[in-house]
């Protein structure tokens, strides 16, 4: 088994784990069972979303067509859609 995502969650973990058995690719969640048993304290990348090294390259490119931890397109600027600071509606 091969890393192909480390997850900065267990959430996260499963939405790649599902997009990737959608694919076909057989998935293995290493580290799953080990945040239940950490209470509320958050854990950074011990969930980590395997499957076997000959599928690998076919798993890397579903996970990098997610688009995980991509932060979301710029909004504009709420101010910019108003008018100037000295006009008062009539």
């Amino acid at each position: 088994m091969k890393v192909v995502y480390e997850a900065a969650h267990l959430i996260d973990a499963h939405l790649v784990r599902h997009a990737l058995e959608d694919a076909g690719i057989p998935v293995f969640l290493r580290g799953e069972a080990l945040v239940g048993g950490l209470g509320e304290l958050p854990l950074f990348g011990a969930v980590q979303v395997c499957v076997p090294e000959i599928v690998w390259p076919q798993a890397r490119e579903v996970v990098q067509q997610l688009s995980l931890g991509e932060p979301p397109p710029a909004e504009p600027e709420p101010l910019a859609a108003m008018p100037p600071l000295g006009w008062l509606p009539a």
